[in-house]
């Protein structure tokens, strides 16, 4: 192992001093190779045979290509690019040593080839043989002056085996060719830091500055850097030189907080802090980040929101750019479960930014938990206009309209929400639409309108319970399709067979085709399952016993009925006068009237 260090440090000095005798030689050898080697028979079938093996790796024949480039190996055994196909073979075929080998004869037949090289030492790199590939990039290195690759490795592969000399040397290589930069001169700072040479890392950065000493930016980091390694009061200096040249720059006014806050200066620490937030010409986004690491340190020391709060209520004192500061600021009252605090944020961020869907969908949630009407007519009516395709809005929209008796407002609205549907909607979604815009189009008695709503619910769900019960119901009660009706009315009863709504429109279809015992059997259940608090459902089971002749009992549940309310618990649509005195009818003259 001492004579690859040995190899490794003496290249560098080698290449560097480069003899007149060493360039008259590489002169030579340039002469030499463009002399062909092969005879002009030779050549002519090189030439055939290393062709040949291209064609057949490009049908995907490798057997019958791997020989043909063995072949052209009889001929010309020093070929780099016969060699160098022979190691991917290798490689292929799990013959590492094999292909190892080839690879390096490529690289030493073609010294000028830089990819053979980078293949070679990529492969040392995947098997971690660092020193390996640290010696092939130094010879790139050497080779190919002008090219970053090399050195950008090695500089990665120096700082995993924390050859920190090594690595400084590679960094200044790098900074000759590609120039001064933050990345480069703060590498070299971490590297002198590490070889305990604290005058140089810190002159690193310094030199940073000199370079470009109208950039506050480096003068900053210069200053971060001292107060990190708890040169306080050079740091200190540095933040206060950069202020007094630009007063409003914001990452030195972050720093001199940070310094604040590290000397135990806490009001005036307080104070930056406020003149940071409140500063219009501080970005949003250093705002943000600033925020973050207040909500962070908050997290992990005292958890005292009020800290927290009272910064974002100073941001939001002045005119905000945008909603990016007020949106972080409700999300943080949600997360510690501020519902009401949090309304009127989310609402500025509404005006900040109307297309914010996380936003509106939040103050929309609260309206619906709340079951406030309005609130929700009032969230979710611009949300239509701003963020069209999301089909949340409508549908909550148009419920509430529904549920405010606005008939006609909900029908426009899930009309319109139905135009949203396309291929990319969730199928679901879609038959729950049409399957509302049913019952809509039902109530306002457009009964065609209705059934087609109906069938295109069905077509993006055929087992959309709730749309096959409706369906059902309403062509029982008209007499009409009634086994489809049944057949639709099943599907539901076997999905939910306690379900007494699903029961009950079963039982009528039943009833409505004349089969009044297995109607009995379904109306029963229905009854069991509390439909005994169902006005309808009561009246049903009393229409089914007096077609089987019981009056008496018939005449029993059309009393109960009678009694009870005629507005449904469930939200449904209330009973008409024409429904209620049919009901009556039933009572006065002891028998069923249709």
């Amino acid at each position: 192992m001492k004579y690859i260090y040995l190899l490794i440090f003496i290249l560098p000095l080698f290449f560097s001093c480069g003899t007149l005798n060493q360039k008259k030689q590489r002169a030579d050898k340039a002469v030499s190779e463009l002399k062909d080697p092969l005879t002009y028979e030779q050549r002519r079938k090189f030439d055939y045979y290393f062709l040949e093996a291209v064609r057949m790796k490009q049908k995907g024949e490798y057997d019958a290509a791997f020989k043909l480039y063995e072949h052209c190996l009889d001929i010309y055994p020093q070929s780099a690019a016969v060699l160098y196909e022979i190691s991917q073979f290798y490689m292929f075929l799990g013959q590492e040593a094999k292909g190892e080998e080839a690879l390096k004869q490529a690289s030493r037949s073609d010294e000028g080839n830089f990819w053979y090289k980078q293949t070679l030492a990529s492969y040392y790199q995947s098997k971690q043989n660092w020193l390996k590939a640290i010696s092939v990039y130094e010879d790139m290195a050497h080779i190919f002056p002008s090219r970053l690759e090399p050195l950008l490795s090695l500089a990665d592969l120096y700082g995993r085996t924390k050859s920190y000399d090594n690595l400084v040397a590679t960094l200044d290589r790098i900074e000759e060719l590609d120039g001064k930069s933050e990345q480069l001169s703060m590498e070299k700072f971490r590297a002198y830091l590490q070889l305990d040479n604290m005058e140089k890392a810190f002159s690193e950065i310094q030199s940073l500055v000199d370079e470009y000493p109208y950039d506050m930016r480096y003068r900053t980091v210069l200053g971060d850097v001292y107060l990190s390694n708890d040169r306080n009061d050079e740091a200190l200096k540095v933040y206060q030189d950069i202020l007094k040249e630009e007063p409003d720059y914001a990452p030195a006014m972050v720093s001199l907080a940070s310094y604040y806050q590290k000397t135990g200066q806490d009001s005036l620490y307080a104070v930056q802090l406020d003149s940071i937030l409140v500063n219009e010409n501080v970005d949003t986004k250093l705002k943000l980040d600033f925020m973050r690491q207040q909500i962070l340190r908050s997290e992990q020391t005292d958890r005292d929101s009020t800290k927290v709060i009272r910064l974002f209520e100073t941001i939001l004192t002045k005119k905000q750019p945008n909603a990016d500061v007020p949106m972080l600021y409700a999300q943080y009252l949600i997360t510690k479960k501020m519902e009401k605090e949090s309304v009127p944020v989310l609402n500025k961020v509404l005006e900040l930014d109307p297309e914010n869907k996380p936003a509106r969908l939040q103050l929309l949630s609260y309206a619906i938990n709340k079951n406030d009407l309005d609130e929700v007519i009032r969230v979710a009516t611009p949300a239509i206009v701003y963020n069209p395709e999301a089909m949340e809005f409508y549908y909550y929209l148009g419920l509430a309209h529904y549920q405010k008796d606005e008939t006609d407002k909900a029908l426009d609205v899930f009309n319109k929400g139905v135009q949203q549907i396309n291929d990319k909607s969730d199928k679901n979604i879609a038959s729950d639409f049409y399957s509302i815009l049913g019952d809509l189009y039902h109530t306002k008695e457009m009964k065609a309108e209705a059934y087609a709503a109906y069938d295109s619910s069905l077509v993006y769900n055929p087992n959309n319970i709730n749309t096959l019960n409706n369906y059902a119901y309403y062509l029982s009660v008209e007499r009409t399709n009634l086994d489809k009706a049944e057949e639709m009315s099943f599907i539901t009863v076997k999905a939910e067979p306690e379900n007494a709504t699903y029961l009950d429109t079963y039982a009528w279809i039943l009833f409505e085709k004349g089969r009044y015992t297995e109607a009995r059997i379904y109306i029963e259940q229905a009854m069991k399952n509390g439909g005994d608090s169902s006005q309808v459902i009561v009246e049903h089971c009393g229409d089914i016993y007096f077609k089987l002749g019981d009056k008496d009992k018939a005449l029993e549940y059309w009393k109960k009925a009678d009694a009870m309310g005629s507005t449904p618990e469930d939200g449904s649509t209330p009973r008409s006068e024409e429904e209620l005195k049919r009901l009556k009818r039933k009572i006065e003259l002891e028998k069923y009237v249709e």
